[in-house]
């Protein structure tokens, strides 16, 4: 039984973490879009419209991909967590419900319009779709974290016939350990789409890919806010630890006075037994803010270095800003753990235990199978993800085919770093061979005898 217990808690923890890559990407680079596409909206400039265009269609790929991990991840409630969703499924579906209208409709509709309806849809209801969009993924992370937090910090339920039922929706969505895990989680999104702005565009300065001022401006945009996010991330991360000692405080081990009377209560009730969870889980609290202390660190030295530019020049700050990417992962991943590993051996923190969740007459093969063909499908949608944004943020904003217009120079082609010289010099040498072309078929007509 342990075997299976092992194996179906990593399964859903790679499938969660793979899904969480994806989701911190597309909340923080649609928040930056909406922000572009504004400032587009208010101004007119065109500047503005491309940079719209470039970064929105890397947020496109990684949304339409980052799907498939999601559903994923549904399958398993079923499939080897039945215990789980048959004793608290009347409080855990109706906020996922919920999500799924959020997320799989009125998002997912709301995209669709805003990606076909760049030449149909006047510019301030255009950018009035990209901001429904923000809203509704803000939304579906506040649901999402609804139901997580109720197996943090259950509240609003009463106990019957061996199932939980729901008797405040109200407490449900007020839950002071949702709401505190939901603004840590945004505002670490913003810092992983910060990072991924700057490290694309850092990439391409150092590079001289020939499009300096349309990244520079991105870098405008986002170099200077990134420690700042990163220092309001840490405060919402002590906010969040907070709660979290007061309501789950056998998470810190038995170095914690309340840790140890939570855990003789837990005996008492339950029977002698281990309370705490791994020591090994102690290594993600520090794997979270290290990262953090370097993120904070090379964004200041990149801001001040945009002083004068100076920054255009120094190579080496430009190749650290772009490896910096990798960063804000690892202090989200490490988070996840520490706040999922930490609530072990709980499913439903003081009510379920994780042995208790599993589905019955599990075995080991089967989980096992199961864990290689997620862990392969979660796999090679990163890996396709990962592939896609490279290769079209190589492009360059010539290279964005989200919002094309006919007229307009053609996109780079797949694998042109930056496209924008090249495809400038192509697009100039087709216009004149145009108007050479009209100049000759004129002289033809002229010169045509008339019958």
């Amino acid at each position: 039984m342990d075997d299976v217990i092992t194996l179906a808690r990593l399964q859903f923890g790679i499938t969660a973490i793979a899904h969480y890559l994806f989701v911190s990407l597309t909340l923080g680079l649609v928040t930056f879009v909406v922000v572009m596409q504004t400032r587009w909206a208010l101004t007119g400039k065109e500047e503005h419209r491309r940079q719209t265009r470039f970064w929105g269609q890397l947020y496109v790929i990684n949304y339409v991909l980052g799907i498939g991990t999601g559903l994923v991840m549904e399958f398993q409630f079923g499939l080897t967590w039945s215990g789980l969703t048959h004793f608290v499924g009347n409080v855990f579906g109706a906020p996922l419900a919920v999500e799924t209208l959020v997320a799989f409709f009125a998002e997912s509709t709301l995209l669709g319009l805003w990606i076909f309806g760049w030449d149909r849809l006047g510019r301030r209801l255009h950018t009035l779709m990209i901001w429904l969009v923000a809203l509704t993924a803000y939304a579906s992370v506040f649901f999402v974290l609804s139901a997580n937090g109720f197996l943090q910090h259950p509240v609003g339920e009463r106990t019957e016939d061996g199932k939980i039922y729901l008797e405040s929706f109200t407490a449900l969505l007020t839950n002071s350990n949702a709401l505190a895990a939901g603004v840590h989680v945004l505002s670490a999104s913003l810092v992983t789409g910060a990072f991924f702005i700057i490290a694309v565009s850092a990439w391409h300065l150092r590079r001289g890919t020939g499009h300096d001022e349309f990244y520079w401006s991105s870098l405008r945009l986002t170099l200077p806010a990134a420690p700042l996010l990163v220092l309001a991330t840490t405060g919402l991360g002590a906010l969040q630890l907070g709660y979290s000692t007061d309501q789950t405080p056998t998470k810190y081990g038995p170095g914690l006075d309340e840790a140890v009377d939570k855990a003789r209560e837990f005996s008492e009730q339950f029977g002698p037994g281990v309370y705490y969870p791994p020591s090994f889980v102690g290594i993600f609290e520090y794997a979270m803010v290290i990262p953090a202390a370097f993120m904070i660190l090379i964004t200041l030295a990149g801001a001040l270095m945009m002083i004068k530019r100076r920054l255009l020049r120094s190579r080496m700050t430009l190749w650290l800003l772009t490896a910096a990417l990798v960063l804000p992962y690892v202090s989200n991943i490490s988070g996840w753990i520490f706040r999922e590993v930490g609530r072990q051996p709980w499913a439903v923190y003081g009510l379920l235990k994780t042995e208790d969740a599993i589905s019955p007459r599990l075995t080991a093969g089967s989980v096992l199978f199961s864990l290689i063909l997620f862990g392969i499908l979660v796999t090679a949608l990163t890996l396709v993800d990962w592939a896609l944004l490279v290769r079209f943020a190589r492009r360059g904003p010539d290279g964005a085919q989200l919002g094309y217009l006919p007229g307009e120079s053609e996109p780079a082609e797949p694998g042109t770093p930056g496209g924008g010289r090249h495809t400038q010099d192509a697009q100039r040498a087709k216009d004149e061979q145009r108007d050479a072309k009209g100049e000759t078929e004129a002289e033809d007509r002229e010169s045509a005898p008339v019958f």
